[in-house]
């Protein structure tokens, strides 16, 4: 290969021996690498107890021939080739699944080759595709010298309320952090999406606390679920759906409600989690402060009705995920416009929630990616992934990548 890669020279470098035998690889062994996917999917790995699925995965790199280590915040680190010390390209596929199997028959594939389960698709997808891509470079000796700039990594804490904690390590504290170039997430299996622009979102925890009590003995008393159901009928009623096309767009979600043990017992506490996005961050800051209002207006029209016990309420922030955009123009998206062309892949530049919030908050290179397939159901017990097309898109990143790593 050159010592230089231009985006008007992806057709010349995927037809290179040393890159043509990583793209062979990919549709050669699709039996391999849907069983690498379906392993690792029958491992739990809800937020915050991702190390069992990383131990797992090390363990596979490791068998590849890769170094492999686990970083102080819980992330992967692995190298398919020895650190060539240059500047890297860091791929990166979150550990972290929403659910997580109750037993390793909640994955499955069924007679159509479909795998089936919680996770399989947000992020055992990405996860498969950096073991794909690790055994694709070792299976090219030629290929070694470019991919000593290449580590890939599998990050902890990208679901609920890990706040992104994996990448906010890799980017604010790893010691890797001044070397890598470019950040290529891979999230989900749709290639038509390019992520290039960072959903910024905010998560909050309602609280409303009282007595409790009995509910006729102590009827009198400040009820923290009256309160906390008012506070979001309120909320909601002042922004309803908004129609598409008329500005930024805007969503919230309150995702859980608790509160109560009995059906005759006023509860002593109740508590909601919301998430508030935008592709506007000042909105963002609107639906927060309305937010409050609507909890404090709740919290005083309770009490006021309550003769007996008062009640108390807080609002916490729990989390918090930055804006940032990527110029149409910026190389990395020139060299994916280039190798989609090649490929035949036509793609759309999209607005998400990844963790390429991180890196691109911060003005970094920064891309998220599908790594091809179809899926669906995602964050729920229904969720599917078809490999079907999965070589296609795994491909296309591997060929972004080698083009980045040789970049002139």
């Amino acid at each position: 290969m050159s010592a230089g890669i231009k985006p008007n020279g992806i057709g010349a470098l995927a037809e290179s021996r040393s890159v043509r035998e990583c793209l062979a690889f990919f549709t050669r062994e699709k039996l391999w690498i849907h069983e690498q996917h379906v392993a690792l999917c029958r491992i739990p790995a809800p937020t915050f107890l991702e190390q069992k699925r990383a131990e797992w995965m090390a363990e596979q790199f490791r068998a590849l021939g890769c170094d492999a280590e686990i970083d102080r915040a819980g992330n992967l680190i692995a190298w398919p080739s020895p650190d060539g010390g240059e500047p890297l390209v860091a791929v990166t596929a979150h550990l972290d699944t929403v659910l997580a199997p109750r037993n390793k028959d909640e994955i499955a594939v069924d007679g159509e080759g479909i795998l089936r389960g919680p996770g399989v698709s947000d992020n055992g997808a990405g996860l498969a595709a950096l073991l794909a891509i690790a055994r694709a470079l070792r299976s090219a000796p030629s290929i070694q010298e470019a991919a000593a700039r290449l580590v890939l990594i599998a990050n902890v804490g990208e679901e609920g309320e890990g706040n992104l904690s994996g990448m906010r390590h890799l980017v604010g504290q790893s010691p890797l952090a001044p070397r890598i170039r470019a950040w290529l997430v891979l999230d989900g299996p749709s290639l038509e999406r390019i992520t290039n622009q960072a959903l910024a979102s905010r998560r909050f925890e309602v609280l409303f606390t009282g007595a409790g009590g009995h509910s006729w003995s102590d009827s009198a008393n400040a009820n923290p679920v009256h309160a906390l159901s008012h506070a979001i009928s309120w909320f909601t009623d002042q922004f309803p759906p908004a129609a598409n096309g008329n500005g930024p767009r805007s969503a919230f979600n309150f995702g859980t409600i608790e509160g109560g043990s009995s059906v005759n017992s006023i509860p002593a506490l109740a508590r909601a989690k919301v998430d508030l996005r935008s592709e506007d961050s000042a909105r963002i800051d609107e639906l927060a402060g309305a937010l409050a209002t609507s909890v404090d207006r709740a919290l005083q029209l309770e009490n006021q009705r309550a003769a007996g016990a008062k009640l108390t309420a807080r609002v916490k922030e729990i989390g918090s995920r930055p804006a940032g955009r990527l110029p149409d123009d910026a190389p990395i998206l020139e060299f994916l416009r280039a190798v989609d062309a090649h490929l035949g892949i036509r793609g759309r530049l999209d607005c998400a929630s990844t963790d390429a919030n991180i890196p691109l908050s911060l003005g970094l290179p920064a891309l998220s990616l599908g790594v091809g397939g179809q899926g669906g159901g995602a964050h729920t017990p229904a969720e599917w992934y078809n490999p079907e097309g999965r070589d296609l898109g795994l491909k296309r990143i591997l060929l972004l990548a080698v083009a980045l790593m040789r970049e002139g």
